[in-house]
């Protein structure tokens, strides 16, 4: 499908065409002369003119020649091999694009040719709304997983990172929050993730039903460009689909792999490391992209950004991890610990924050969870005394209905991916509360 995307590409272009050559060959990049006075940073290159042409990204500009990066992970680029500038990076998304799966430069890869194109093509490094002219978050989006909606909901525009560690069930819970029927487009960029992962999620998590599904994917086996990316050209196809008025959802898993893919690139264009080995540009180029998504001006549509944040170690004091941190507008924080003991999602909510959820509850609602967080805490707390038998029941009372509420509360808080989703959180958590225990009469 990549040569179909060339060749139609090419198409369009002008026929009086700007033209270098392959000078120096890398196992990270390689350099053109010709073009230095001509280009811009973010320029595509296409490299050769036949069918094993290469496309290329400028990622530094010299007075004699540029550095190119390839998209591709191996080709047959030799010295000499022509390099023939193609412009900035663009795309034109349609309303078409829903149910369909691509590649990071909007390639099909689903088997049903190339996606029909839009009227007008947007950049793929557009910048945010206008801070002044977007739109106030207020309205609550219900997710239907019980844990997100009772201690870290959503609002339309809001967004929100999903921090854990490896095999902890990030993506298992991002695809649960893609269900979700309060969103009338839902953008998916699958940037650094096994292969096998792709028809899992379109197939079983969300049930085939991808009606209303753009999938952007970029698999571990691809070049470090492709997963740099990935979450831009979703973001891209998210930005359209706000135009529209649309309330997009807008899943990146993970944006960590995305902070891998710009370290790559950014070594490779001659940058110094600066912090745990990532140049200056890594932190500069997570609050662009981020920035992005939101709500739009007054009267028009949103995007809900999902963002999954992989804790290199769980250590969640990582450089990219604090940086993504404090732009979200919340992080939901998921525990091994927890995953260990068979609950999930292993959604820590001591640990957890929504920076909006005051525009999600009522004030009986927020005084209830503040209740809630502070019995776990309690219950947490003293695990280790009660288990070393310091404890006697009757000596405090709020342990006491602690000890007794806690667990009633973490069984409430489970949900598989198969589980129907819940309608109204709050009056399932008092269902289950309230309910006799086990072997009660």
């Amino acid at each position: 499908m990549l040569a179909e995307w060339i060749e139609t590409h090419m198409a369009t272009m002008s026929p009086i065409r700007i033209c270098g050559h392959v000078t120096e060959i890398s196992p990270s990049a390689c350099r053109v002369a010709g073009l230095s006075r001509l280009v811009k940073l973010g320029d595509r290159v296409l490299l050769g003119e036949n069918a094993s042409a290469a496309i290329g990204e400028v990622i530094r500009i010299e007075p004699q020649t540029v550095v190119v990066k390839s998209y591709a992970v191996s080709n047959d680029i030799t010295v000499r091999t022509p390099a023939i500038l193609m412009g900035g990076q663009q795309l034109s998304p349609s309303r078409a694009w829903r149910g369909r799966v691509v590649d990071a430069l909007g390639a099909a890869i689903d088997g049903g040719g190339l996606p029909r194109a839009g009227e007008h093509a947007m950049p793929l490094d557009a910048t945010p709304p206008d801070p002044l002219r977007r739109g106030r978050i207020a309205t609550a989006a219900r997710t239907g997983i019980r844990a997100v909606d009772l201690f870290t909901p959503l609002c339309f525009g809001q967004r929100i990172g999903v921090f854990a560690g490896s095999g902890v069930g990030k993506s298992t819970l991002l695809a649960m929050l893609a269900r979700a029927d309060a969103y009338d487009t839902v953008v998916i960029a699958l940037v650094g993730e096994r292969g096998r992962e792709v028809r899992e999620l379109l197939e079983e998590t969300l049930g085939g039903d991808t009606g209303k599904v753009v999938a952007v994917v970029s698999t571990s086996d691809e070049s470090p460009m492709m997963r740099r990316l990935a979450p831009r050209t979703a973001t891209t196809i998210a930005e359209y689909f706000r135009e529209q008025g649309d309330r997009v959802l807008l899943i990146v898993d993970s944006i960590t792999r995305f902070a891998h893919a710009a370290r790559d690139v950014a070594l490779a264009a001659g940058e110094a490391p600066v912090s745990r080995g990532y140049p200056p540009s890594v932190f500069s180029e997570l609050p662009r992209l981020l920035e992005r998504a939101g709500a739009d001006i007054e009267g028009k549509g949103s995007i809900t950004g999902l963002y999954s944040v992989l804790v290199d170690g769980d250590d969640h004091n990582d450089p990219v991890a604090d940086a993504i941190r404090g732009t979200l507008d919340g992080h939901i924080v998921l525990d091994r610990a927890i995953a260990d003991e068979g609950r999930f999602p292993a959604i820590n909510v001591l640990r957890s924050i929504s920076r909006l959820a005051e525009h999600a509850w009522t004030d009986d609602q927020r005084i209830l969870i503040q209740k809630l967080r502070a019995l776990i805490a309690r219950f947490e707390n003293t695990r280790d005394v009660r288990l070393m038998g310091g404890y006697q029941q009757g000596v405090d009372p709020d342990l006491d209905q602690a000890i007794v509420l806690a667990p009633r509360l973490y069984g409430a808080l489970q949900q598989r991916p198969g589980d129907p989703p819940s309608a109204d959180a709050f009056k399932d958590l008092a269902d289950r509360l309230q309910a006799k225990p086990d072997g009660a009469i």
